[in-house]
């Protein structure tokens, strides 16, 4: 299955639908604080999406083949925990750090952007990672344009974040996304300058870097979902689903509480 160029309406719609994205953890924010469950983030997630948005989050029992069904309706990574970590009933406490990742569909159309969160007071090194890996994301985000490859944005994020002294996730990565949760391209976080597709106008996909203070090695966890750092690393992750336009690139998943870019993400932005 090929790259699939997007018109100006299903842009347009892909709009709504990532603005919808990042309602929901703007909605969560206030919420995420020390004692609060990430079972209860997920119902109050559920609830929002399908009653407030009148929306559908699209991890609910999402199922890749040779997984079993995603059984909530968003992921949360905790502390060593990379990704598509599983609500639960563990109290967060002060000092934890959290990923939350969400996805809608709204009229057939994904939206999908996540956040890190920090729980109560972080530790200088919790803030540093997270800080560096919003940066991160951003070095990829700014790179979009047309005519560049996608070895250019794997590779702005990957000497940025090793040049920092921290390590990239290279097993997950971005992917195209519309009407579909996960279509082509896939975008890797790592990669050499003037390699892979080419960027046209049209293009949608996520720009999500997975970042580990220690070592990159992963493992999977039992529940057949959760991926943590093999030597228990705090991971860290921002994402944000972007297009390609005529001059440069539109976040597609920004809302009134997204935290600002980076002061060195010029202007060249195209909205």
């Amino acid at each position: 299955m090929g790259i699939t160029i997007k018109t100006a309406a299903d842009i347009a719609a892909m709009r709504v639908a990532g603005r919808l994205a990042s309602e929901v953890l703007d909605m969560l924010t206030p919420h995420v604080k020390p004692g609060i469950t990430t079972e209860q983030l997920d119902a109050l997630a559920h609830r929002h999406i399908v009653e407030v948005q009148g929306a559908v989050p699209a991890p609910l029992n999402y199922q890749p083949p040779g997984y079993s069904p995603y059984p909530k309706s968003i992921c949360t990574s905790v502390n060593h925990q990379v990704c598509h970590g599983i609500p639960n009933e563990r109290p967060l406490k002060n000092g934890d750090i959290v990923n939350i990742d969400v996805t809608v569909i709204k009229d057939g159309w994904h939206g999908d952007t996540s956040r890190m969160y920090i729980v109560g007071e972080g530790s200088i090194a919790a803030k540093r990672l997270c800080s560096l890996t919003y940066e991160a994301m951003w070095k990829g985000i700014a790179k979009v344009r047309p005519g560049i490859k996608l070895g250019d944005i794997g590779h702005g994020i990957q000497t940025f974040v090793e040049n920092a002294g921290y390590s990239v996730v290279r097993e997950f990565c971005g992917h195209g996304i519309g009407q579909k949760f996960h279509e082509e391209p896939q975008i890797l976080h790592y990669g050499r300058p003037g390699t892979l597709e080419e960027l046209v106008p049209g293009m949608v996909f996520t720009i999500e870097p997975m970042v580990n203070a220690g070592r990159r090695e992963i493992k999977e966890l039992g529940d057949g979902w959760t991926i943590v750092t093999k030597d228990r690393s705090l991971s860290a992750q921002w994402e944000h689903t972007i297009v390609v336009t005529e001059t440069g690139y539109e976040v597609l998943t920004l809302s009134a509480g997204s935290p600002p870019p980076p002061d060195f993400v010029q202007a060249g932005a195209s909205a």
